[in-house]
């Protein structure tokens, strides 16, 4: 069996306050990782951090919007001052759209999903990647979607930033094959999480997106996305980059 090999490791978890993020948080912890929490929310992001620290782990902790750079410019300054350097970012952070379809996105809508979902990755992404080149290691796991691969899924906003995500994890992937980073992401389906879907009814939003709610199988809980994201952040996973792996009780093969 290959030891996952997390002990120790400096990881950072955005959108760690909750859902997804936490479990992850939580789960990393518990393998022996030091691990940053950063989340909008400065009650959920402590209690995270509160946790692990209770279960004998080690934990900071950032708050703040991830689309603005200098909350990135204080994420990884904690991790590297604090934890003491960056071995593994999981891009979680993710906010849901209204299910709006194309011609009925608003601006406001399009830029906001846009900017949390897809460029705040981004940013981070860009700002932990030289110090893990320079160390010739380290792994990141992004969160995309069953959204990411397909277009029946979600609203227009998030499908596009969602399939952003996996383009910007395909690239990444190749462009630092040869310097020893990984990168890779898991596409949740349904997952009981605290996101939020504020839909209106509209002909061509939620009413179409709904005919496809029946496919998507059993909840998963956030504990098994947490599960995976951390397999693929581990040494278990030593060749395995470029890879969009479905977490979605077999939606996308329906």
């Amino acid at each position: 069996m290959i030891d996952p090999g997390l002990r120790d490791r400096n990881v950072i978890v955005t959108g760690a306050g909750s859902g997804i993020g936490r479990a992850s948080a939580l789960r990393f912890a518990a393998e022996g990782a030091r691990v940053l929490v950063a989340d909008l929310d400065a009650d959920t992001a402590t209690s995270t951090a509160e946790r692990i620290r209770a279960d004998g782990g080690t934990a900071e902790t950032v708050i703040g919007d991830l689309g603005d750079r200098r909350v990135v410019e204080e994420v990884v300054a904690t991790a590297l001052d604090r934890l003491g350097g960056i071995d593994v970012l999981v891009n979680n952070a993710g906010i849901m759209d209204d299910l709006s379809a194309t011609a009925d996105v608003t601006d406001a809508v399009w830029e906001r999903l846009i900017r949390v979902n897809l460029t705040a990755p981004f940013l981070l992404t860009r700002a932990v990647l030289p110090h893990m080149v320079q160390r010739g290691a380290g792994s990141i796991v992004f969160t995309a979607s069953e959204a990411s691969l397909r277009g029946s899924a979600a609203g227009t906003a998030y499908t596009a930033a969602k399939h952003g995500v996996v383009g910007l994890v395909k690239s990444t992937a190749v462009m630092y094959r040869d310097k020893g980073v990984r990168v890779n992401a898991v596409a949740p389906g349904g997952t009981a999480t605290s996101i939020n879907v504020d839909a209106a009814p509209a002909p061509d939003g939620p009413t179409v997106v709904g005919a496809y709610a029946a496919n998507i199988g059993r909840i998963a809980r956030a504990e098994e996305l947490a599960a995976a994201i951390v397999f693929l952040a581990s040494d278990a996973a030593s060749n395995i980059s470029g890879a969009v792996l479905p977490v979605d009780n077999g939606w996308s093969a329906v």
